[in-house]
């Protein structure tokens, strides 16, 4: 037989068509989006066509559909759930299909496809899938082979197996694709630039998996193999996590079956055509195509404009979130608009300012060259201000499909002068072109080094004028392009590896070190080298040596590289150094994200080297910290990291940054970071402040605001504070706070400018009233996924975020007297202020999953809408000479909806003809009752409404939620996420509410006065204290606090709260008395306060303060003067029995967390209205700990610190006193807190 098969592959040399033959073959292609679930909803599209093939010459056919039928699906297919005729699209694309299309084959391949200029190429990739089955290619000596071959999906590896069918001498070909590895892929990406491939989560699992496979009946002719039948079967697998949790599923499949074979004449062509690419799927106005929705997109303009128009009217006072979606309708038809169009629409739009605000925050969706042109001509004729100018470009150039020769374009807004006539919008123009180069550099490889040069020129530049703000302005937008060309210019501006070392300022060279952020993925040895040079010399400023060694960890160096740093750093003196690199080690040591897996390794062994000498550093010295957390389910991660620079010389860190990643399918995201730098402060403040005790007393902030008065001393050329924000990694905001800024501040609370000062402008303008309506749309995500299918059709993976954010509000101000000669003048007048408004935002968030092109949709749709809105209304009344503060909220009968949340997972289906009528069904169905055939799945539906009532303010707040899930085990974490989710929180108030604060110096009432000679007779404690005592005592209120609610002519009810102050020689007491207010109450509750050799506070509660009462005490001592010790204790006559409950409840749960942490137990009989705890240091890394309940005891000694990060047991060679660095007055103020 084998030798029958060989003889037979030798003369089956290869798919052969006969020109002088006419072939008729019956296609039929489907494709299904779903779980997969017969109880769950599916959508889907079925294409059947006849397909005629006649030759035109040896190697040219031409491929002639007939008997179209177009239909899609969409329901339960457990309900029968169908395919439905659409006759109106499918008579669009037969109109297009009944034109002529040629295509050459040869050796079993196709060559280029021919069609008439106005196919379309969604038509033509409809094409492609019923020719790619005539891309086979057979070996004449093998009957398993595997090869690299062209094909639909792009230029994949194959498996081929030819097996012979017996009955009929036909040849079985079996043919496997692995789509997911092709060199040349078939395959586009949106929006993922500033993610970074994780590739080691995928040795964790995968989010997507697919399958290809072909099976062929062949049939040996003279001329060679003819295909009778062919199947094709593609098969993929999504999930947002794990793969192995449950997925959506695609699934297309397609049938050729060959009808007839006839002699005929050849065929001749019909009217001029051309090329239209070969076999693989060609991708078409991906951008236009929004997954999400479906609309006519003729005569655009009025469309667009109208939209607009409705838009700004309906989220103008509030967010009407019914409207909110329609903004994706105004993104797509500005993507379509000719840029002539987009001027019309500009000169319609721009002198209302609401239509203005929203044509700008729309057009920066257009994502091309037309918007590139648009705002090219605003900084021409400098038409937009600088606010509208930064926003426009920064979400313009953020939002903009790369190409190189839209980047060519970008560098046109360098030059223009109207980029530099502010500050802030020059920063923006660099730094966003540097975002864009950064995005060239993620789909271009290698990214040519002339779209970096134009921020080459200007570092240059700037090194050679000595012009600091210029550097930095460069250097950041060089650390946003990340490009690596770049590393030559940087090292310019490097202390110890500079050719020529150019004396510049800390933050310059910091701002260096940063650029180079980026570039460790791209050229990760090159920048080691650097940053470990940098880090390795001890003459390099600590800040800048902190900073590279934070750079070279983001590169993953190995674990020889981890280990000269470890060695280098038993050796390090500089204090500083050491404590930031301890720390950052050990956060890697603990990581579990995939992307630090040989890292942690490696941090590991360095922690446990370092951890004698370092371990014990406090945080008086620089910190870099790392938490991370990553589910294999879930394939899904957060981290955060926190960095504090100082150095020896200044008591001030130099700089404080945070910032937070995503790790999310397969991908690591930087989403955030926000940093504070304070080069001019650290160094106003020097190593110590003048007598500053670090007690956090009144003395403490005077002695502080002492050294800010010598802000005249700072450099004029050093920034005094600094801050900078990056989204998704790119840098798009820093300031600069200057010593000539500060002046100007100062100078604008002056008497001596008052007259100019912007702040008497802004006071008139309050006291006139003022109104201010804005409302900002913002694209915040579109991150899409496309990859080509067998029939011809895009599957796309696509993620949208948008926000429509709104705020208003009406403000009038009445002072009396009014300031006339200076701000300071407020102090002594009464201001009132009356003002209502609203602030909220409408978050819609997407995922799609299906089939999405400009004739139709098919797939699954997850859809979240999020509404937060606060509105309000209110009076406020601050007379500053009386220091009383009033605030009064007026009565309403609506109820506010503060929060909600809405989602659910949809099969959608959608199509060009019909556009307003899309299908679209909540995948579970409403009857949770399946088939008598069908597995029953698990089912979840929860629903609560909660709801808390203060009857005395009128004031009532919900909490409601509902879910419903149907779900198998298999599918965990998916489905979580399958079904409907509804949540919100409401208020309601009915009655007109008034706080009232009076901070005055007034004396004791007399009323309280008699209430505390009541509280002393009660108190055991008190007895010492005498009416006469209280009577001739300087009590004094330090606050008097009113809430109250008022109904009409009602008396008010509510609260009254008063604190007293009684300073008594090397005591200070205080009593608080709170009392309700309103008929047939007298609840009150009095706490008595004193701070002395120890903290002591004793609380009644109840009927007139006499039903319940108890008492606390805490002090803070040094044992022997070395070792210091706290004790607390708290007592109890008589509590409430909710207390009670709770106290029972704490006491059954802390012998186990007790016993976890290793505490012994003693059963003793210790007092029974009474807990006490005490902690003794014992030495520099274990403290003694002894805690008391009425039944029991609990105690450990010599508790060693435990690193919580690494595991290990923290020692120093050097040690330190604990709480050396503290005063004894400071723990005593810590214990009031």
């Amino acid at each position: 037989m084998r030798g029958l098969l060989f003889c037979w592959l030798v003369a089956l040399t290869d798919i052969a068509l006969n020109p002088k033959k006419a072939y008729e073959y019956r296609y039929e292609g489907e494709v299904k989006f779903g779980l997969g679930k017969p109880n769950l909803a599916e959508s889907g599209l079925r294409i059947k066509c006849k397909a005629t093939i006649t030759g035109v010459s040896e190697q040219m056919f031409l491929l002639q559909v007939s008997e179209l039928s177009f239909a899609d699906l969409n329901g339960f297919p457990d309900k029968n759930a169908g395919y439905n005729p659409t006759p109106k699209v499918t008579k669009r694309i037969a109109a297009e299909l009944a034109k002529p299309f040629m295509f050459e084959h040869a050796n079993g391949h196709i060559g280029d496809i021919r069609a008439s200029a106005e196919v379309s190429t969604a038509v033509v990739n409809i094409i492609r899938g019923i020719l790619s089955f005539f891309q086979v290619t057979l070996k004449t000596t093998e009957h398993i082979y595997e090869l690299e071959e062209t094909g639909i999906h792009g230029k994949c590896h194959s498996n081929y197996a030819i097996d012979e069918n017996e009955e009929t001498g036909d040849w079985i070909i079996t043919q496997v694709v692995d789509v997911t590895k092709c060199k040349e892929r078939a395959a586009m990406y949106r929006g993922m630039s500033s993610s970074v491939v994780d590739k080691l989560s995928k040795e964790r699992g995968e989010s997507i998996v697919s399958t290809m496979k072909y099976n062929y009946t062949v049939k040996p002719t003279a001329e060679g193999g003819l295909i009778t039948k062919a199947h094709g079967l593609e098969q993929q697998h999504f999930t947002p996590f794990n793969v192995k949790g449950g997925s959506l599923k695609m699934q297309a499949m397609k049938n050729l079956v060959l009808l007839s074979v006839n002699d005929t004449a050849r065929a001749r062509t019909y009217g001029p055509v051309e090329s239209k690419g070969n076999i693989v799927y060609k991708f078409e106005d991906v951008d236009i195509n929004i997954p999400v929705m479906m609309q006519n997109l003729d005569n655009p303009v009025p469309k667009a404009i109208e939209l607009i128009k409705r838009l700004a009217v309906a989220n103008s006072q509030s967010i009407d979130s019914a409207t909110t979606e329609d903004v994706f309708k105004v993104y797509q038809l500005m993507r379509v608009i000719p840029y002539e169009g987009l001027e019309n629409m500009w000169k319609q739009l721009a002198e209302n300012p609401k239509h203005r605000r929203w044509f700008l925050d729309s057009i920066v969706e257009v994502g091309d060259e037309r918007v590139l042109n648009f705002l090219e001509n605003r900084f021409k004729i400098k038409d937009l201000t600088s606010i509208e100018a930064w926003q426009s470009l920064l979400m313009a150039l953020q939002h903009l499909a790369v190409t190189p020769e839209r980047v060519e374009m970008a560098k046109v807004f360098l030059k223009m002068p109207f980029s530099k006539s502010n500050t802030y919008l020059w920063h923006t123009v660099a730094l966003s072109y540097g975002s864009l180069v950064n995005k060239y550099c993620a789909y271009y490889t290698p990214c040519p080094v002339s779209a970096v040069q134009p921020l080459l020129e200007i570092a240059t530049e700037a090194l050679r004028s000595n012009n600091k703000e210029e550097m930095v302005v460069a250097l950041k937008a060089l650390g946003n392009a990340g490009h690596p060309a770049s590393m030559k210019t940087i090292i310019r501006y490097l202390p110890g590896v500079a050719a020529t070392p150019v004396d510049l300022p800390v933050w310059v060279q910091s701002a260096a070190v940063k650029a180079m952020r980026l570039i460790t993925t791209r050229d990760p040895h090159k920048v080691q080298d650097v940053t470990m040079a940098l880090f390795l010399q001890k003459d390099v400023p600590s800040e800048v040596r902190m900073l590279a060694f934070r750079i070279l960890f983001n590169t993953k160096p190995s674990m020889a590289l981890v280990s000269t740093v470890t060695a280098h750093l038993l050796e390090e003196r500089d204090l500083q150094v050491a404590s930031f690199a301890y720390s950052y080690l050990q956060g890697f040591a603990s990581s579990t994200t995939p992307d630090n897996h040989h890292l942690s390794i490696a941090s590991s062994l360095a922690v446990r080297i370092l951890a004698p000498r370092l371990g014990r550093l406090s945080y008086y010295y620089s910190k870099a910290k790392l938490v991370d957390l990553f589910d294999d389910n879930w394939l899904t991660g957060i981290s955060s990291e926190y960095f504090m620079l100082k150095n020896a010389s200044n008591i001030i860190p130099s700089e404080i940054m945070f910032k937070g990643k995503l790790h999310f399918i397969g991908r690591i995201m930087d989403l955030f970071a926000l940093g504070i730098s304070a080069e001019g402060i650290k160094d106003l403040f020097g190593t110590a402040i003048p007598g500053f005790k670090g007690d956090f007393s009144i003395n403490d902030l005077k002695a502080i605001f002492s050294v800010l008065q010598k802000w005249e001393t700072l450099e004029n050329d050093k920034p005094v504070l600094s801050v900078f924000s990056s989204i998704f990694g790119q840098e798009w905001f820093f300031a600069d706070m200057s010593k000539e800024t500060l002046r100007n501040i100062i100078t604008a609370f002056s008497a001596a400018t008052w007259k100019s000062s912007p702040l008497r402008a802004l006071m008139e303008s309050l006291h006139k009233g003022i109104s201010w309506d804005y409302t900002r749309s913002f694209l915040t995500y579109e991150a899409r996924y496309f990859q080509a299918t067998t029939l011809g059709l895009p599957v796309e993976i696509s993620k949208y975020y948008n926000s429509i954010t709104a705020i208003n509000f009406n403000a009038k101000v009445a002072v009396n007297p009014p300031p006339t000669e200076s701000f300071g003048q407020l102090l002594n007048s009464e201001i009132i202020l009356e003002t209502d408004g609203f602030a909220g935002v409408t978050k819609d968030y997407w995922v799609f999953y299906g089939v999405n092109t400009k004739l139709f949709q098919s797939g699954s749709e997850l859809k979240i809408k999020t509404p937060i809105a606060v509105p309000w209304k209110l009076s406020t009344k601050i007379n500053v000479p009386e220091k009383k503060f009033e605030l009064d909220f007026p009565r309403s009968k609506e109820e506010i909806k503060l929060f909600s949340m809405r989602s659910d997972v949809y099969a959608v289906s959608r199509n060009i003809e019909e556009p307003d009528s899309p299908k679209i069904t909540p995948i579970m169905s409403p009857s949770t009752d399946p088939s008598d055939d069908v597995l029953k799945p698990n089912t979840w539906h929860p629903t609560s409404r909660m709801c808390y009532e203060c009857n005395i303010y009128g004031v009532g707040l919900c909490m409601e939620y509902e879910l419903r899930r149907q779900y198998y085990h298999e599918e965990y974490p998916l489905y979580y996420f399958l079904g409907y989710s509804h949540m919100a929180i409401k208020i309601a108030q009915v009655e007109k509410i008034h706080f009232e604060l009076d901070l005055g110096p007034i004396r004791q009432p007399m009323s309280a006065r008699l209430l505390l000679e009541t509280l002393s007779r009660l108190s055991k404690k008190k007895q010492t204290l005498s009416s006469h005592t209280v009577q001739n005592s300087t009590t004094e209120a330090i606050f008097n606090f009113k809430a109250f609610a008022m109904s009409g002519n009602q008396q008010p009810e509510g609260y009254d709260a008063a604190m007293f102050y009684t300073p008594e020689t090397g005591i200070h007491n205080g009593q608080i008395i709170v009392s309700q207010v309103g008929a047939n109450t007298n609840w009150k509750m009095c706490v008595d306060t004193s701070l002395g050799a120890e903290a002591k506070a004793h609380v009644r509660w109840g009927a007139e303060c006499q039903t319940y009462d108890m008492s606390m005490k805490a002090s803070a001592a040094y044992i022997n003067f070395t070792r210091p010790e706290l004790k607390a204790t708290v007592q109890w006559n008589s509590i409430s029995e909710y207390m009670v409950e709770i106290g029972k409840r704490i006491e059954r749960y802390i012998p186990g967390v007790a016993f976890l942490y290793g505490f012994s137990l003693e059963n003793e009989r210790n007092p029974k209205q009474e807990v006490s705890a005490a902690v003794v240091a014992a030495w520099t890394d274990s403290v003694d700990v002894k805690i008391k309940l009425p039944e029991v005891s609990f105690f450990i000694y010599t508790y060693l610190f435990v690193s919580v990060l690494t595991g290990t047991v923290v020692e120093s060679l050097d040690p330190i006193p604990i709480c050396s660095q503290f005063t004894e007055g400071a723990l005593q103020r810590m214990l009031t807190f």
